[in-house]
């Protein structure tokens, strides 16, 4: 640690226990986090559990104080003293609401910053910049049947009027059973904020007040299962007994909630959950979190705790007569890697998740020797008028991924784009058309 830093922490009431070890507070706790529940149930704190115990900590424990949805993770130096990071769990937007009245040190978010809340909080420092903006996970919700229910398939505008109570019976959907019962997690529930967000909100509807409400993810998914005519939605890890469904968004294709999918964000009930760190924050337990967070340690607790993690690997995709020839040759003799690049709205350069995904890619083109003309890059696009100008488009986003990954020394054997085929999301409206451009990365 250098003197100048070393100044700067003893100014702002911090001793260091050690030269390696971050640094404890005088008085208060270290690291102060608020935000989404669906973080901060259980992703958050095993985050920094695991955080404390790298620090050498002892005695590491969880405490929960009288007020709901709120938790103390807390560790003991050699000496004695404790070390406690408080984790409060009552929403997304009460995490930005703390940073910007500086009760918090760290937001964590189940969705993308609001530009509301970055003018608010603009002060603190651009939360867009990608220090700031941090994808820890990618969240998915399954939507399950009955076993018995002979449906394979739904698109997003029939969940969202089934479960508005439009859509009343299973012969409507050209299914059989009569009428639907629909069942519900908790307004609590972060899964339930998920799947208003991704499927209600979008299309201006609310749930449906003959929705059975559970509180336990296991106990709604054996009342589907028990419930010849039950629907829910559940996160992944729950699915148990019940028939995952297949979801459809606009002219995509319907997909089964796989974790190969919802790790490239192809999978329509996907989603970007966040850490938003202060640029201009001086506390080291934060910005040693959001790293931790990122490492293959870190992205091995995304995954034991019921979410998808990014680390990259390669897939087989069975070819079908709905992909276009070159895509079809394409998938018989490479393998495609489990991440997508994204693009900032009305941009070509890459989002912030996107940039945190090169160094992984770049990691695992150097470990499996793919650095000489083995990787293909597919890019695609959202719809045009004009569909040379999407296959344009899509081509050019695929080659600003050839540039980062050529300055780091891989050859590339191919970079191909396919315009606006192969949808996997719905281009009437703005978060579809971002779902679809994208670019896939190929191994052979």
């Amino acid at each position: 640690m250098t003197l100048r830093v070393l100044c700067v922490f003893l100014l702002s009431g911090w001793l260091s226990v050690s030269a390696a070890a971050l640094p404890i507070p005088e008085n208060g706790p270290a690291l102060r986090i608020q935000g989404s529940n669906t973080i901060g149930a259980e992703l958050g704190p095993a985050l920094v559990e695991s955080l404390l115990q790298e620090q050498g900590l002892l005695k590491i424990h969880r405490e929960t104080p009288d007020t709901a949805n709120e938790q103390r993770i807390v560790g003991q130096t050699a000496q004695g003293q404790r070390v406690i990071i408080e984790v409060a769990a009552h929403g997304s937007s009460t995490g930005f609401a703390a940073l910007k009245n500086a009760s918090a040190d760290l937001a964590a978010s189940s969705r993308e910053i609001k530009d509301s809340e970055l003018l608010a909080l603009q002060a603190l420092g651009d939360l867009k910049s990608p220090a700031a903006e941090q994808v820890i996970a990618i969240d998915g919700l399954a939507i399950i049947l009955n076993p018995a229910n002979p449906l394979e398939q739904l698109n997003t505008e029939q969940l969202a009027r089934i479960f508005a109570g439009e859509v009343k019976t299973w012969e409507e959907l050209g299914s059989r059973g009569g009428a639907i019962h629909l069942y519900a997690r908790d307004d609590q529930s972060g899964t339930y904020d998920t799947f208003k967000e991704l499927v209600l909100s979008r299309r201006g509807k609310s749930l449906s007040s003959a929705a059975k409400r559970f509180e336990s993810s296991e106990q709604l998914s054996d009342a589907v299962s028990a419930d010849p005519q039950g629907i829910g939605f559940i996160g992944l890890p729950y699915v148990r007994q019940a028939k995952a469904v297949a979801i459809a968004d606009g002219a995509s294709q319907a997909m089964l909630p796989l974790n190969s999918l919802i790790a490239t964000e192809d999978y329509p009930l996907s989603r970007r959950l966040f850490f938003y760190l202060p640029p201009d924050s001086r506390n080291p337990w934060a910005q040693a979190l959001a790293t931790f967070a990122q490492s293959p340690q870190g992205q091995a607790i995304v995954a034991t705790s019921g979410f998808v993690s990014q680390t990259v690997q390669a897939m087989s995709v069975t070819p079908n007569a709905l992909m276009p020839e070159g895509y079809q040759s394409l998938s018989r003799h490479a393998q495609r890697l489990t991440v997508n690049f994204r693009f900032a709205e009305g941009s070509a350069s890459l989002d912030n998740k996107a940039r945190q995904d090169l160094a992984r890619v770049l990691d695992y083109i150097k470990r499996n020797g793919k650095t000489e003309r083995a990787v293909t890059l597919v890019g695609f696009g959202d719809l045009k008028d004009d569909p040379a100008r999407a296959d344009l488009l899509s081509k050019l986003r695929a080659m600003a991924v050839r540039r980062e990954l050529v300055k780091n020394g891989v050859v590339m054997r191919e970079v191909r784009g396919f315009g606006a085929l192969m949808p996997v999301a719905t281009n009437s409206a703005d978060e579809g058309r971002i779902k679809n451009r994208r670019v896939e990365v190929w191994v052979y």
